[in-house]
């Protein structure tokens, strides 16, 4: 993710000198208040002329909105780009549209319109837009466009935009989609719009409709939270986004698989060098839908706290909740309700089917919240149900800490893995801020599930609906992965969890060497029956390339699964050294380590020694607090941290000293990093120390750098030689990048 920087040029828009124009200009009078104009307004004392009278200052342009519509049949993508600019400024605004197309297109037709009027646009190959792109940086002194080198750009003359009005531009262009992996990729250059302005746009939306031939496997984006809604018939999906008062931040990011078997598995890998080590992302996608008969039966047992504390709204969300589960189970499901508050009840003596979901449903209606929470009686009695011959989900839900029976959390750890049998699942929801985090998330480790906190200003019945309905139809339980000739390591998640229709699983480690035709094995278990999918032709890279943000994501999760570790058993010295590094490294700042970007040496060896004995403070805090609002904070936080789809965001709020969120904190971390920005480029880090953009691979103790002056000829030579440059260098005029073994460092005049 990447902010582009100040001035240009997007639309390459100059403003009319007010002072130069003035002969060709009507003549302007004062508007008295409450009075029609019948003369242009006068202007404002008029600004100095910039280079010989054109003035350069986007901020006199809005962005009203930014609409982009993709239709992709067969592979072949139609974008439709809508985009309306106002003027805001006195000047008459006038000049040249600029578009840098998607790196990937190789676009075969192009229309432009201008207020619904078609113009003549010229598509500029990557050559000569590359020209372009270089004569606009050294006019304007900004090097933003440098991120576009090597691409394609159309090019078009822009109507002049009088003062107040605006002017809608509409593109659209078609492009091949190839297949790489089993995977067909999108992208459109969405970043472009700041390039125009420092201001938002007031409107932003994707929409992409997709058909096939084929049916339709993972669906990805790494760079949007989009939503998604497939066809009945798997071949064809709809995915869509919008924002008010955007900052564009991010080129748009999309990634859909053609099914090739039942449970289909589509692979993407990245490495930054032949060297090194590389990153892979292996999606697995069951069946969107499965017909009864093939869902697998399972038990399922509803654990609820019934204690006095849940009184109230709780209580009645939590039997709104349980009402949702048990009037959504499948036809060859069992059930059975366990309400625990001073010792336990149980509904029915054995497994219910559903035919008594109603009337277990009444049964809870008619309880009320009492008495003290004995989770450890609950949860063993929950066990002791389960049947070795089926699958068993514990959907267990508590708002408290343990206070009758047996209290100590870990003796209750222990009875209740001693008690679980190999094919249980328990999936917890801690309910406000007084539970015990160590508690929920060790079971959840131990056992296998998941665990979701819901916080005080989340309904219980909403947060229990959406997971049920995510792990409502089983498909492989108990399943494996076997990569063959590759050898990979630190692999998330660690314990794969079951498949579950509709759901995707994504998987991102580390492999030592790449393979061509690699063979990836998938096993599990279906109805107590192992079953083998094999996956051929798989390739991991073995040279450099590929998609960088799969590395930032296997950090993301590698920092959260760290996190975690310290929070729940401890803090070590190797923990809190991997997780600055890797905070450091990949420009991943969670609300414990955000002090990082605000250490001016943080590069060297004595900034990394204060910042991991800061860390280390922070991690002893961590480990010892397991209830209360910045645990549950910490563990709802590091739990998404470890289960992320994408990159973690850039920017996370502070925490006070010991832990708790303060109401100032994200108007302070906003200023601090406004101060001290971060900002990525592919996989590498940039963090501004004394107005240098400075890759976080740098080491200032042992590297020396080769200085090269900002706009020289020497400046656009390397360029020409290594246009992967041109990213690096669109941060500014000042950058220190480390590509191989050579720092290069672009110094002013």
């Amino acid at each position: 993710m990447k902010r582009i920087s100040i001035l240009t040029l997007f639309l390459l828009i100059v403003f009319t000198s007010l002072t130069g124009a003035s002969a060709q200009r009507q003549p302007c009078a004062p508007c008295p208040p409450g009075s029609i104009c019948t003369l242009p307004e006068c202007p404002p004392e008029p600004l100095p002329p910039v280079r010989g009278g054109v003035f350069t200052n986007p901020a006199w342009l809005k962005v009203d909105h930014h609409r982009i519509d993709v239709e992709i049949e067969n592979q072949i993508a139609v974008t439709s780009v809508d985009l309306e600019f106002v003027n805001e400024g006195n000047g008459l605004a006038e000049g040249t549209f600029l578009f840098p197309l998607p790196a990937e297109a190789s676009v075969d037709q192009l229309v432009m319109y201008i207020n619904g009027q078609p113009i003549d646009a010229k598509i500029l190959p990557a050559d000569e837009a590359r020209q372009i792109y270089n004569e606009i940086v050294r006019q304007y002194r900004d090097p933003a466009l440098l991120e576009y080198v090597g691409t394609q750009a159309v090019q078009a003359n822009v109507f002049p935009i009088p003062p107040g009005e605006s002017r809608r531009i509409e593109i659209r262009y078609s492009q091949p989609l190839e297949v790489d992996n089993g995977l067909i990729r999108y992208t459109y250059p969405f970043d472009v719009t700041s390039l125009l302005s420092s201001r938002r746009v007031d409107l932003a939306s994707i929409s992409v409709s997709v058909r096939s031939n084929d049916e339709i496997s993972n669906i990805y984006s790494p760079s949007h939270d989009i939503a998604i809604s497939r066809g009945d018939d798997n071949r064809s999906f709809r995915a869509g986004w919008e924002r008010s008062n955007y900052a564009p931040n991010e080129d748009f990011s999309l990634y859909y698989g053609i099914a090739s078997d039942e449970i289909s598995v589509n692979l993407l890998s990245y490495r930054e060098s032949a060297t090194e080590d590389g990153f892979f992302m292996l999606m697995v996608q069951p069946p969107i839908t499965l017909p009864e008969d093939r869902i697998l039966p399972r038990d399922l047992i509803i654990v609820l706290d019934q204690s006095g504390s849940m009184s109230g709204e709780k209580w009645e969300q939590a039997q709104e909740a349980a009402s949702y589960v048990l009037s959504n189970l499948n036809p060859r499901d069992r059930f059975n309700v366990i309400l625990f508050s001073t010792g336990w009840r149980v509904y029915s003596n054995g497994f219910a089917d559903v035919s008594k979901a109603q009337d277990a449903i009444d049964w809870i209606d008619r309880m009320l919240p009492e008495g003290g929470t004995d989770i450890n009686g609950a949860l063993t009695t929950a066990m002791s149900m389960v049947d070795a011959e089926r699958e068993a989900a514990i959907l267990f839900l508590t708002d408290g800490l343990p206070t009758e029976g047996v209290v100590e959390v870990d003796e209750i750890i222990d009875n209740v893995k001693d008690a679980a049998p190999r094919n249980a699942r328990i999936f917890s929801f801690g309910v406000g801020n007084d539970v015990d985090t160590f508690l929920l998330d060790t079971l959840v480790r131990e056992i296998g599930g998941a665990s979701t906190y819901v916080r005080p200003y989340e309904r219980i019945d909403e947060e229990v609906a959406s997971l049920y309905n995510k792990i409502g139809a089983p498909v492989l339980t108990n399943i494996r992965l076997d990569f063959g000739d590759v050898m990979v390591d630190t692999v998330y998640p660690d314990q794969l969890p079951d498949l579950f229709a509709g759901t995707q699983l994504t998987i991102v480690g580390r492999y030592r060497a790449g393979a061509e035709d690699a063979t990836i094995t998938l096993s599990g278990a279906v109805g107590g029956e192992r079953v083998v999918f094999v996956y051929d032709d798989l390739v991991f890279r073995e040279q450099a390339g590929g998609e960088p943000f799969v590395a930032r994501l296997w950090a993301t999760r590698r920092i959260g699964d760290l996190l975690n570790s310290i929070r729940l058993h401890g803090e070590n010295q190797e923990l809190i050294d991997s997780i600055v590094n890797l905070s450091v490294r990949y420009g991943i700042i969670t609300p414990y380590t955000s002090f990082l970007i605000e250490e001016d040496d943080i590069l060297s060896q004595a900034g990394r020694e204060e910042a991991r004995s800061r860390f280390a403070q922070q991690a002893r805090g961590l480990a010892s607090t397991t209830s209360g609002a910045a645990a549950v904070e910490a563990a709802d936080q590091f739990g998404s941290f470890a289960e992320a789809a994408a990159p973690a965001p850039m920017a996370m709020p502070t925490l006070s000293g010991d832990g708790g969120a303060l109401p100032g904190d994200v108007a302070e971390f906003e200023a601090n990093t406004q101060q001290n920005p971060v900002q990525t480029v592919g996989d590498r880090t940039f963090i501004l120390r004394e107005g240098v953009w400075t890759d976080t691979t740098f080491q200032p103790d042992s590297m020396e750098t080769q200085k090269i002056v900002f706009l020289s000829d020497e400046y656009f030579a390397l360029l020409d030689a290594q246009p992967e440059l041109g990213p690096y260098f669109a941060l500014g005029e000042r950058v220190i990048v480390v590509v191989g073994d050579v720092a290069y460092e672009i110094v002013s005049e």
